[in-house]
């Protein structure tokens, strides 16, 4: 993991799911970890989400790289996760969202955070929607 997720994490952890830098004043902060699909480990990253009722939609942009993040394909391997936001942390289940669905979510990350319109011009592939449910039973 890089020493600014490393670092990202960490200051989450520290202020109650509040982090500075590039995120300051973002309350839509969320952790996921995930099973490594091929190391089997606990990966932990840091990301925005959208919330959506009962749900959190999470945006596999990769900054607009034309690879799906490593915790897309660990989610792909297993949906299982721990999320955590703010100060609470439970399980939870990742579904992969499809079209017409995914595009009207991508738009509404779009409207919180603009350059996730950018990411979609930097890549031909098609960047993935993840819902993800409190896991209840």
């Amino acid at each position: 993991m890089s020493s600014f997720n490393e670092n990202v994490i960490e200051e989450f952890r520290a202020n109650g799911g509040k982090v500075g830098g590039p995120f300051e004043g973002r309350t839509n902060m969320v952790l996921i970890t995930t099973t490594g699909a091929k190391s089997g480990r606990a990966v932990t990253n840091p990301l925005v989400y959208v919330p959506d009722g009962d749900r959190i939609i999470l945006i596999a942009s990769n900054g607009g790289a034309d690879k799906n993040p490593a915790w897309f394909y660990n989610l792909r391997a297993d949906q299982r996760l721990t999320v955590e936001v703010g100060t609470e942390t439970y399980a939870a289940k990742a579904e992969f969202v499809t079209a017409p669905e995914s595009d009207e979510l991508y738009a509404r990350m779009v409207e919180l955070m603009p350059q996730f319109a950018d990411y979609r011009v930097k890549t031909t592939r098609d960047i993935p929607v993840v819902a993800v449910y409190r896991h209840t039973a």
